[in-house]
């Protein structure tokens, strides 16, 4: 458990930082008045999302590699992050959902109706619902993180040129 602490630390930070990210989207309307423009603005959360990792995997680098870390032991390092992000995906739609926002659904299906995105309630009822969200948001997550791991590896990796030779 001691080999992974740093990942179960920042998987929790970034956990944290999306179900902050949900309210923020809820508290300025992006759930309800301004669901017009959740599709395009809640991929912002790209930014804290890279930037968690980048933190991650650059306090990985320092602490438990002494500043040297393979391309290799960065994709570990961020794929442990991911699993455990994976992990808790269901968890955090579910409070996301329930608590943070339970109007999300009714408002983005009837939204979805009324600019002919779906024909019927109904149709739209069976994309966006809580089951579904869970399946996509979990698979999202080790998605989504496996190749921000693998991107941001690549550049926190310790170079060839810079490793020291003994």
């Amino acid at each position: 458990m001691k080999k992974i602490r740093l990942e179960i630390k920042w998987a929790l930070i970034f956990v944290t930082v999306f179900l902050f990210w949900m309210l923020l989207e809820k508290l300025v309307g992006l759930h309800s008045t301004h669901i017009d423009k959740h599709m395009y603005l809640t991929n912002l959360y790209a930014i804290p999302a890279i930037a968690i990792y980048v933190l991650a995997l650059r306090d990985k680098k320092k602490k438990d590699y002494n500043g040297q870390m393979t391309f290799k032991q960065g994709v570990i390092s961020g794929l442990i992050v991911t699993v455990i992000v994976t992990f808790f995906s269901p968890l955090t739609q579910w409070i996301t959902s329930t608590i943070i926002t339970p109007e999300y659904f009714p408002n983005v299906i009837a939204y979805s109706v009324e600019t002919g995105y779906y024909k019927s309630l109904e149709e739209a009822a069976a994309y966006f619902n809580l089951e579904n969200y869970i399946v996509q948001s979990t698979i999202g997550a080790f998605v989504m993180g496996a190749v921000t791991s693998a991107i941001v590896a690549f550049f926190i990796r310790t170079k060839l040129k810079d490793r020291s030779i003994a």
